[in-house]
C-alpha cells in the first residue's frame, strides 16, 4: 500500500484536532476525509485550511435530495478543490445524472456513489425491505452509478472483488477497513488494507484504529511498507 491508496478519517470533534492531524500525519496520508460531523459544525471554511496546509480533501457529504438540489450542492462544493464527494447511489438515475453533469465543471472532482453503507447487516436490508443480499443491492447500485456518469463508488470491502470485476474502470473507495488486530466498532463488514485492495479497491478509508493508537506514525509506517 502507498500513501495514495490511503484515506485518513478525520473522526474527530473539533476544527483544531483535525488540523492538527492533518499537520502531524500529511506526508504519510494520501488524502484526509472530512465527514458530517465536522463539516456541520465547520463548513467550508475547514475544507479550504486542509487545502491551505496540502490536505487533499474526500469530502463525505452523501448527498441525497432531489436531483436539482444535489446538482446545486456539487456547484457549491466544486469550487472547494475537493479530490471526491460523495452521494448515496440509492438517490436514482435522475439525482446521479444530474449531480455528475454539475461535477463536469470541476475537472479534479470525482463523485463516488455510496452503494450500501458498511454499517448494514443482512438483517437490516431485510428489516428496511431490500429484497437483495449486501452484494447483490451494492452491485446494482454500482452499475446503475456508473450508467448515470458517477466516476467511483463507495462500497464495502467485502463488495469490492464483485464491483471490480463488473465495473473494471471504476475508482473504489471502502470504508470499513480495519488493521488486523483492530476493533470493528460500528461497522458490520469489515477487512483488513490488504484483503480490501487486493480485492480490487483503489482507495481505503481508515479512521478510530489510527487516531486512536498509541503511535500512529508506527502504525502507518507498517501499513505502508505492506506489500512492498
Amino acid at each position: 500500500m502507498t500513501r495514495d491508496n490511503l484515506i485518513l478519517a478525520l473522526d474527530v470533534p473539533s476544527d483544531r484536532e483535525a488540523l492538527a492531524w492533518v499537520d502531524r500525519l500529511g506526508g504519510q496520508v494520501g488524502y484526509f476525509k472530512i465527514g458530517l460531523q465536522l463539516f456541520t459544525a465547520y463548513g467550508p471554511d475547514l475544507v479550504r485550511e486542509v487545502r491551505a496546509r496540502g490536505g487533499r480533501v474526500f469530502l463525505d457529504l452523501k448527498l441525497h435530495d432531489i436531483p436539482n438540489t444535489v446538482a446545486k450542492a456539487v456547484e457549491s462544493a466544486g469550487p472547494l478543490d475537493l479530490s471526491f464527494l460523495t452521494l448515496h447511489a440509492i438517490g436514482g438515475r435522475a439525482m446521479l445524472a444530474e449531480a455528475a453533469q454539475a461535477a463536469a465543471a470541476f475537472p479534479g472532482l470525482q463523485l463516488l456513489a455510496v452503494t450500501v453503507l458498511t454499517s448494514l447487516t443482512e438483517a437490516d436490508l431485510d428489516e428496511l425491505g431490500f429484497d437483495h443480499s449486501a452484494l447483490g443491492l451494492a452491485a446494482h447500485l454500482g452499475r446503475l452509478a456508473e450508467s448515470s456518469g458517477v466516476h467511483g463508488l463507495v462500497c464495502s470491502p467485502r463488495e469490492a472483488e464483485v464491483l471490480r470485476r463488473e465495473l473494471p474502470q471504476a475508482v473504489l473507495v471502502t470504508p470499513g477497513v480495519r488493521p488486523a488486530g483492530s476493533a470493528s466498532d460500528d461497522q458490520a463488514r469489515v477487512a483488513t488494507p490488504e484483503e480490501a485492495l487486493a480485492a480490487g479497491a483503489n482507495r481505503v478509508v481508515i479512521g478510530r484504529p489510527i487516531l486512536r493508537a498509541a503511535d500512529p506514525e508506527a502504525l502507518l509506517r507498517r501499513l505502508l511498507e505492506t506489500d512492498r
